[in-house]
């Protein structure tokens, strides 16, 4: 067979018509383009084995922020605890010797003194302090007014009692001081009388 009765029109196969890829409809790609494409194929599959990855660092790496945070709560109860234990067992001590018929009210008080002790320093270990209201101005960041008092002893805006205290564990406040606050006595006004 001749190829000018396959194509009636012989000259159109041979024209080029761009699009954007700089070859022909009917001519495959150069080897230039060939490699061009292979290398960006390449990138790509780089890139995204690159992105699984990290993805799946980043997961684990949120899994053991969570793990070492637990862990670091776990070891602060535990420290915690272990502490108050010995606490609770004096409480029980003090109770046993309390029910006995030779216990007397001061050997009790004692006791349950050192163990009042006892637990304070094993929440001091654990950083918590006291609010010390008494006696201070008043602050409504660390404390909280119940109620005035009239008073001439002491100024103005400071606090005269208080009733419950407050706790803060280092810089952040747990609860604050219940307190009762000074304030100006009132004159009484006497109205002269006419007459």
């Amino acid at each position: 067979m001749n190829e000018s009765t396959l194509d009636p029109n012989p000259t159109a196969s041979t024209e080029t018509t761009s699009h954007g890829g700089g070859h022909s409809e009917s001519s495959p790609p150069s080897s230039q383009e060939n490699q061009e494409l292979a290398a960006a194929l390449a990138k790509a599959a780089d890139n995204y084995d690159r992105l699984l990855r990290m993805t799946a660092d980043f997961d684990n790496y949120k899994k053991r922020a969570a793990r070492e945070r637990e862990d670091v709560r776990r070891a602060t109860y535990e420290s915690l605890l272990s502490r108050l234990i010995p606490v609770l067992d004096n409480f029980e001590m003090a109770l046993t010797a309390a029910e006995q018929p030779q216990a007397n009210v001061d050997t009790i008080r004692s006791g349950v003194s050192m163990i009042l002790q006892q637990l304070r320093g094993a929440f001091a270990d654990a950083g918590l302090e006291e609010v010390n209201a008494l006696g201070q101005r008043f602050d409504p960041a660390i404390h909280e007014a119940v109620s005035q008092q009239e008073s001439d002893d002491v100024d103005e805006g400071k606090v005269v009692h208080q009733l419950r205290k407050g706790y803060r564990l280092r810089d952040r406040l747990l609860r604050p001081a219940s307190v009762v606050v000074a304030k100006k006595r009132e004159t009484s006004r006497t109205v002269p009388v006419e007459g």
